[in-house]
């Protein structure tokens, strides 16, 4: 009987280093934005189009993001994330996207209150030309799949 209990419990320590020793797993959020100048607010006569894919580590509070685009008037002068704004409103920038060329990529520590309006869609994206220094391209930023 005692060997049986000292089994048991080198069995359970061990399983239990194994666990203590696991890295921890963040969660982590998907998003995407499709960009286009029907989304701009006004919309523009651009023939642009681009994407966006992110993810957001809850944990962290980090925001990775990589994008892309074509068809633009010219090269493009700024890129950012604005919010809170609804489809079909405007709002400041919360987060600038640092290259503005395509592809693009970076990533930023959200505050809470940013972090909140990314997960109730409140973001977008947007690429600014000289043409369209308003934005030429826009996308609301989703949940992704």
């Amino acid at each position: 009987m005692m060997i049986n209990q000292t089994r048991s419990l080198v069995a359970l320590a061990a399983a239990g280093l194994l666990v203590a020793s696991a890295p921890a797993f963040a969660d982590s959020m998907t998003f995407m934005a499709e960009m286009n100048a029907a989304s701009e607010v006004p919309p523009t006569a651009s023939k642009g189009t681009g994407t966006v894919t992110a993810t957001y580590d809850t944990v962290t509070k980090v925001l990775t993001w990589k994008g892309s685009y074509s068809g633009l008037t010219g090269n493009a002068v700024a890129a950012h994330f604005h919010g809170p704004a609804p489809v079909g409103k405007s709002a400041g920038v919360e987060v600038p996207i640092a290259k503005a060329g395509s592809p693009f990529e970076g990533t930023a520590t959200l505050t809470d209150a940013q972090a909140k309006d990314l997960a109730a869609g409140m973001f977008y994206v947007n690429v600014h030309t000289a043409a369209n220094p308003d934005g030429e391209i826009r996308g609301q930023v989703v949940a992704g799949k």
